[in-house]
């Protein structure tokens, strides 16, 4: 059968060839052997028989393909005005005619004014190609060159609706974004047949329920700052899972709206992100953090060197509006990576709120590190002035784990001068940015398995967390990094975490298709977007019930994975509650994955714990800990 297709391409071949001399002289010769292909045998030989043996006989490769088909490989500049002297003499075929007919319709001219314009743009295009300079493709191949950019551009949309598994995660997979969607329109999120995941797979997670379930669990809160009565007068109730820091500017002014307005339905809180306190998230109503980034928008203004200094009279102003104050070391997306917005983009309204003059003269920069602290000292020292100025509100720091040590030194300091954070939020590198660097993105920090679970473990040693009871804790711990459903909540209880931050699961309930625009302004669902012909499209008024709508049935799922389990908390999941699949045939709790989680409550302050901790944690044996 084989051989049969093979003689009738080779017989094919040879008549397109002769019947189209031009194309002839335009292909070399080699080109019109089949035989010569790579890997082809050569057909008059390819059963022959000798001396009782058969022998396949292959030809030695006089061409390498550069895995394109023969007609686009051999494509070049003379091909293109061969076709373009072939169309635009059939054009002018088209017209001989015209003279001696009567013109009785528009329609007649047609053929000619259709014909005439593929012309005309193809030489348009060609002669585009050829001239510039900038892409070789084009210039090589003009007019069929630009075929490879057209597919570029649409294949992440190739890839989404037609190639990418349920379960593929490119950062979120469909299955994951089909929830989201479901829960925010309040639709029926169920699904049929069972699971469609490997169970078998080294990877997979699981719970282990109880066979005693409990029932009818309270509302689950977290009373953040309240085990720190002395300076902590202003302490707040917190939902298990929150709206993650997203800045106004990075996001559009409706898509800040709907996040606030449901927030505020839902009775959880909206985090500000980095570009300062807008008169959105005001409107909005929710109850706000407040990220304080090396920026200090809404807190800073410019300094004689040009560089950002915070301004302790505006902080004490605006800390009026929020509930908490977060301070941002570092993010997982990008950790030790400043950030800049072109003033381009500056609107009157992101100038306000970052206390930025307008019209803007220079672009908006933040820097890797912040100038009101350097050492571990002085951002107790800052901590301290946050707390007081604000009227004893709770105080935090958020960060991305990068050199364990950094970590440590800190927890000692905090032990040293009696200051510490009232919740620390810990951001894994698998967390979301609107631009990063893909080396920073891709490369950089630790994710958050790992770093919440060694952010509780340091904190359960140093005796400032209590690891049978969380809600006694004297520093709360937040986890955000790819929280989108109840089981990523409840895992991240069992690695220690008292409350769940999420963002691009947010962004779903906005109507975020995950286009991988957020970085051009482009976004076709107006979230990412300053272009108002963009945002018009967001309606705040509907996306805020969505907004309430996931957070209300994704936390639900939690709580129904709490009762599964037997508990009537989260602060008592525990690390064992959760089992991993190291390799096949063999799986261990969280607890055994993780074995610094078995640290116990103030080991370390004694010199003894889990080898891993105490190379961390002691700063004096000359041993630096790089992992966790």
């Amino acid at each position: 059968m084989m051989r049969k297709v093979f003689l009738v391409s080779r017989v094919r071949t040879s008549f397109i060839l002769q019947s189209f001399p031009t194309l002839r002289r335009s292909f070399p010769r080699h080109t019109r052997c089949l035989s010569n292909r790579p890997g082809t045998p050569h057909s008059d030989s390819e059963n022959a028989i000798s001396s009782g043996k058969k022998e396949k006989q292959v030809n030695t490769i006089s061409h390498l393909s550069a895995g394109l088909p023969d007609w686009i490989e051999h494509w070049n500049r003379e091909n293109f005005k061969n076709v373009g002297y072939g169309l635009a003499t059939a054009t002018v075929i088209t017209t001989l005619p015209l003279p001696l007919m009567t013109i009785t319709s528009p329609y007649m001219l047609l053929p000619t004014v259709v014909l005439g314009s593929v012309t005309g743009v193809y030489w348009w295009i060609g002669l585009c190609d050829i001239k510039q300079t900038q892409q070789t493709i084009r210039r090589n191949f003009p007019v069929l060159g630009n075929m490879r950019y057209l597919l570029e551009s649409i294949r992440p949309e190739i890839r989404q609706y037609f190639v990418e598994g349920d379960n593929e995660e490119a950062p979120f997979s469909r299955q994951h974004r089909g929830v989201a969607y479901r829960r925010s329109k309040g639709v029926n999120c169920t699904i049929p047949f069972g699971t469609t995941r490997n169970t078998q797979a080294v990877g997979y997670e699981w719970i282990n329920h109880s066979l005693y379930p409990t029932e009818h669990l309270p509302e689950q809160r977290v009373l953040i700052g309240a085990n720190n009565p002395q300076v902590t007068t202003q302490p707040y109730s917190s939902s298990i899972l929150n709206i993650s820091a997203m800045s106004y500017g990075a996001l559009s002014d409706r898509a800040i709206l709907a996040l606030s307005r449901g927030a505020q339905l839902g009775n959880f809180s909206h985090n500000t992100g980095e570009g300062g306190i807008s008169k959105f998230h005001k409107e909005g109503g929710a109850d706000l953090i407040w990220n304080i980034g090396t920026a200090y928008f809404g807190c800073g203004s410019f300094g004689p060197n040009g560089k950002r200094i915070f301004d302790p009279s505006l902080f004490q102003k605006n800390s009026e509006h929020v509930k908490m104050i977060e301070i941002k070391l570092s993010q997982g997306a990008k950790p030790a990576h400043g950030g800049m917005l072109p003033k381009e983009k500056i609107t009157r309204s992101i100038a306000d709120a970052r206390n930025l003059p307008f019209p803007v003269t220079q672009d908006c920069n933040s820097p890797a590190r912040h100038s009101a602290f350097s050492n571990p000292q002085e951002l107790c020292d800052f901590i301290a002035e946050l707390r007081t100025l604000s009227g004893g509100k709770p105080v935090g720091i958020k960060l991305c784990i990068g050199q364990p040590e950094e970590f440590t030194e800190l927890v000692h300091t905090f032990l040293k001068t009696g200051i510490h954070p009232d919740f620390i939020t810990v951001d894994g590198a698998e967390g979301g940015t609107g631009a990063a660097p893909p080396e920073f993105s891709n490369s950089v920090g630790t994710p958050l398995n790992e770093g919440l679970s060694f952010v509780h473990a340091v904190l359960v040693g140093a005796g400032l967390r209590n690891p049978t009871d969380k809600s006694k804790s004297k520093v709360a711990l937040i986890a955000s990094g790819k929280v989108l459903s109840g089981f990523s909540m409840y895992k991240n209880f069992a690695l220690g975490a008292d409350v769940c931050n999420a963002a691009r699961s947010f962004l779903f309930s906005l109507g975020c298709i995950q286009a991988l625009k957020c970085n051009t302004n482009t976004c076709p669902t107006g979230i990412t977007t300053q272009n108002p012909e963009l945002t018009w499209g967001l309606d705040p008024s509907t996306k805020q019930v969505r907004v309430a709508n996931f957070h209300r049935q994704t936390v639900h799922a939690c709580v129904e994975l709490m009762q599964a389990t037997g508990v009537d908390s989260w602060s008592n999941i525990q690390p064992h509650h959760v089992n991993k699949r190291i390799q096949i045939g063999q799986s261990r709790h969280l607890g055994e994955v993780y074995s610094h989680l078995m640290v116990k409550e103030g080991e370390l302050l004694q010199g003894s714990g889990p080898e891993r901790l105490l190379t961390a944690w002691d700063l004096e044996d000359n041993i630096i800990a790089r992992t966790v």
